[in-house]
């Protein structure tokens, strides 16, 4: 275990994470908020020195390889989160602890779920806070800090474990042959799209606070809104324009790259891509019918109400512009599928990922075609590239370990008396980082009346959906602290 390396990285990190609390700092010195002001102050001031622990990088005595990326990925959330909790708790405008790792947790996991009753809010300062901390969890906080530290492609290729460690999707490949020039692509493009929706909210009128925090929380499909009606009481202009990126930031980031080099018929052509969009548009059609036989909808409002609330869930980003707890059952269970199935691998998004809904279903068909054919061999292929039977492998795997950690939080979380529905929706809701569920977690209720426990359980379920099970779950094997592994 390359421990020295692995402290270096997470003080690091933690350097990072008071630097992002200055803006929010600042504000509160200018509004005259002393109780926030001294909250970010204390917690800051709690940040630095820790962060100074790590010292100088360490010269590479050992490599860096797959265990030290998971260790460190893990273990850096699982910091972030609870010194980002500091500002809620130290204010008092979240009380408790756990409430306030919650909404922490929330925020760097871009899942949107909070413990703030309906009509409550946040001052101003924490609501930027909560919008920070969604951007610098949407591309990931090692992302970032691949694009910034140099890590010199050595300490045996650490650079691309830390990414795959972090990373969403089956598979995670460079952009360039260089790591570090990968992590800044993808801070370009996420930065360009976010500047620009920052401009068109900014021309329908939206303030400049509303308009940035709005835009970071779309661009890492999180949905914290600086309004406690989500996005209900903006236009329909502001809406569209949120729906719109909301879709495209649950795209894979390799499909703007494609768009950037001019491959423009790769890019079209990405299946996953279409899978994505196509489930999109079925949904939308068939909640826009429903909701047209069983409401008296008319068309127009029906479309547009199922559209936005389509892309907000299925992007995991989670904003409202309507209380679709009211909605049919029909409707609300096409809504907690798409939940599950996520955006696209490589994006900002939650959920499974369209990638391994796409691999399961080839994989599924696969079997049967052999069941028919023995000796036939087939392969799997996404866009035409046959994917490797390890990643097949490690698609099922990982829907293996979904399904036991989905089903243990809904057990515990059922303790706290709430309904099935609530339950099922709340946990479903927190793994796959879409933040608001159904009945008491709805988009106008929040997670305020779960008890400690089951906030725990759900706070450890944005964590292990956010990062794909596998560098939380590691932390807990005994193997991986083994010097002899």
């Amino acid at each position: 275990m390359n421990t020295p390396y692995i402290r270096y990285l997470l003080c690091f990190i933690l350097r990072v994470e008071a630097i992002l609390m200055v803006p929010c700092l600042l504000m509160a010195a200018v509004l005259r908020n002393t109780n926030v002001a001294a909250a970010f102050g204390i917690t800051m001031a709690l940040l630095l020195p820790l962060s100074l622990l790590g010292g100088k990088r360490p010269a590479r005595s050992a490599g860096f390889y797959a265990r030290e990326g998971f260790v460190t990925v893990g273990l850096g959330w699982v910091l972030v989160s609870l010194l980002g909790a500091l500002p809620f708790y130290i204010s008092g405008e979240i009380g408790g602890f756990i409430s306030a790792l919650f909404e922490s947790v929330s925020g760097f996991t871009t899942t949107g779920a909070t413990v703030l009753a309906a009509g409550e809010s946040l001052t101003q300062p924490l609501i930027l806070w909560r919008s920070i901390s969604h951007y610098a969890g949407g591309l990931g906080v090692l992302v970032f800090l691949l694009a910034v530290v140099p890590m010199a492609e050595s300490a045996g290729g650490g650079s691309l474990y830390l990414l795959r460690a972090e990373s969403t999707g089956p598979q995670v490949s460079k952009l360039l042959p260089k790591m570090r020039d990968s992590a800044k692509v993808l801070y370009t493009i996420y930065i360009a799209l976010t500047l620009v929706m920052i401009v068109l909210l900014l021309l329908g009128g939206v303030t400049v606070f509303d308009s940035v925090n709005l835009a970071m929380s779309t661009a890492a499909t999180g949905g914290f809104a600086p309004q406690s009606h989500s996005v209900g009481g903006y236009g329909v202009y502001v809406q569209a324009v949120i729906g719109v990126f909301m879709v495209l930031f649950g795209v894979n980031f390799n499909v703007f790259y494609l768009v950037m080099i001019r491959q423009f018929r790769k890019a079209f052509f990405n299946e996953e891509l279409r899978v994505y969009l196509g489930i999109m548009a079925v949904s939308v059609a068939l909640i826009a019918v429903n909701l047209v036989r069983t409401m008296d909808m008319a068309f127009g409002p029906a479309v547009g109400h199922s559209a936005f609330q389509v892309a907000a869930i299925m992007t995991s980003t989670g904003f409202a512009a309507v209380d679709y707890n009211l909605w049919p059952e029909f409707s609300k269970v096409i809504l907690m599928v798409l939940m599950i199935v996520g955006a696209c691998a490589g994006s900002t998004g939650g959920g499974v990922k369209a990638a391994r809904i796409l691999i399961l279903v080839k994989s599924a068909r696969q079997s049967l075609m052999r069941a028919l054919r023995p000796r036939q061999v087939n392969r799997v292929r996404i866009s035409g590239t046959a994917v490797e039977g390890e990643t097949v492998g490690g698609v099922l795997g990982y829907m293996t370990l979904y399904a036991l950690v989905a089903a243990l939080s809904f057990l515990l979380v059922s303790l706290d008396g709430f309904t099935m529905e609530t339950n099922l929706s709340a946990v479903l809701a927190c793994i796959n980082n879409t933040g608001p569920g159904f009945e008491a977690v709805g988009p106008m209720s929040s997670y305020a009346g779960f008890s400690p426990l089951s906030k725990l359980v759900l706070s450890m379920n944005m964590l292990v959906g956010r990062l794909e099970i596998f560098p939380i779950l590691l932390l807990f094997t005994p193997g991986v602290w083994n010097r002899s592994s």
